[in-house]
């Protein structure tokens, strides 16, 4: 998680609680359109051949990017939203537990042995070790240096702003 941290923080958001709504607005704008590029790379860059490859697109149609302005605070976040079950095991890796196979429409299970195909009425899979294949937070690791570059530019604008130069 990128977190900013500034001298004088707690002056600072006080300052900006007391600051025209026009300005927080600007602000919030400027949250957003970081957050939406955030989420570009994410969706068109990590989940469509840069970090997992696109299969039915579900993971990639979960992403969500939110901007919650409130008082003197703004929030942007990219999410997955929870309707797809592989989404945390995909960015951070992980371990599937065994299980059993069975068909679902037919009588019998057909796979891929070794370049051959092979039926069976169940199959026992022993379970999965996952990779990390981080596609939120290696998007953020990218972008993380332009984020805090435009935050504190903002933040330095709008405290010569406040202070009337």
């Amino acid at each position: 998680m990128l977190q900013l941290r500034l001298d004088g923080q707690n002056e600072l958001v006080d300052r900006f609680a007391a600051m025209p709504e026009g300005v927080r607005a600007a602000l919030a704008a400027k949250a957003d359109a970081l957050a939406q590029s955030l989420y570009t790379t994410v969706v068109d860059a990590n989940l469509s051949g840069g970090v997992l490859n696109m299969r039915s697109g579900a993971l990639r149609s979960s992403i969500r990017a939110q901007v919650v302005q409130q008082d003197a605070k703004v929030d942007a976040s990219i999410f997955s939203d929870g309707s797809v079950s592989h989404a945390a095991i995909q960015e951070y890796g992980g371990k599937t537990a065994a299980h059993e196979i069975l068909p679902d429409k037919a009588r019998i299970v057909a796979f891929l042995v070794g370049g051959k195909t092979a039926v069976a009425r169940r199959v026992q899979h022993p379970g999965s070790a996952i990779p990390e294949r981080s596609y939120l937070r290696s998007a953020l690791d990218d972008q993380g240096g332009n984020i805090l570059q435009t935050f504190q530019d903002a933040v330095f604008d709008l405290a010569q702003q406040l202070n009337g130069g």
